[in-house]
């Protein structure tokens, strides 16, 4: 059957999305739109911050564009070779906090070793930080995006572990969202599963999928990517099929294809 995914292609990566991967090996074919367009904002400050790393107590990763940020700040051959020679080793004397295999793997890249890579939220990542850090060290360094949830920065701040949060990129619509959808459900037809990757995709695409699908929404098995994202289509009146029981491709396509039977 006919599934939609509506996220952005993986960071970096060659061949196939693991997530068209997954739901092809379970006999489904799967499309992917674009749903959000980013624009990166005070790598400067990103930069400053980040060759100090005696400032900080450690880093803070809760998606891959952050630590794509992160590497644009690294694209200076003078900045890499520093980068190289000691300052991600005095950043790996402390804790990299990451959510997510996806932004493990990007950090892993950046020659960091991530903690946390297991906590699908930023929810239970919150926890492991509260588990292992306290009131007196340094500022946890958090770069993150324009729409970002606050469990994270709440729960740090409730139990006095200090945290210097820094805007590093904006998120908005991608601006073919509308059009590619409109072409996609003219020649596919009305899929048989649509698939959100978060609470911002809800709200960017919903009232188009809604328009296309007519009669036929009824018959849309719905499916999130986790319980933030899920949460988002439940107040949109949405009837979310599954929920990711991780953030992965395989947990993801594993619940679809149940979903689907």
């Amino acid at each position: 059957m006919h599934v939609l995914l509506l996220k952005e292609p993986r960071e970096g990566g060659s061949g196939p999305d693991p997530y068209i991967k997954e739901l092809a090996s379970r006999g489904h074919k799967a499309t992917l739109i674009p749903v959000l367009s980013f624009t990166f904002v005070s790598l400067n400050t990103l930069s400053d911050k980040l060759f100090q790393p005696e400032q900080h107590g450690g880093l803070i990763f809760t998606s891959p564009r952050a630590v794509e940020a992160v590497k644009m700040c690294l694209e200076d051959d003078e900045r890499t070779e520093q980068w190289n020679m000691d300052i991600k080793d005095k950043w790996n004397a402390k804790s990299i906090y990451v959510v997510g295999k996806a932004t493990a793997a990007l950090v892993e890249n950046l020659g960091l070793v991530p903690l946390g890579e297991d906590t699908g939220t930023a929810d239970v990542l919150s926890r492991l930080i509260l588990e292992r850090e306290d009131a007196n060290i340094l500022p946890l360094l958090f770069p993150c995006g324009s729409i970002k949830r606050e469990v994270l920065p709440s729960a740090l701040r409730e139990n006095g572990v200090p945290l210097d949060t820094l805007m590093v990129y904006q998120t908005a619509q991608h601006p073919d969202l509308e059009k590619n959808l409109e072409k996609h459900f003219t020649e596919q037809g009305v899929p048989a599963s649509v698939a959100f990757f978060s609470p911002s995709g809800v709200s960017f695409c919903l009232e188009t999928v809604r328009r296309l699908s007519g009669e036929q929404l009824m018959q849309i098995k719905f499916a999130a990517i986790g319980p933030t994202t899920a949460e988002a289509m439940t107040a949109e009146g949405l009837s979310v099929s599954c929920s990711a029981d991780k953030p992965t491709a395989e947990h993801l396509a594993t619940g679809i294809a149940k979903a689907l039977q």
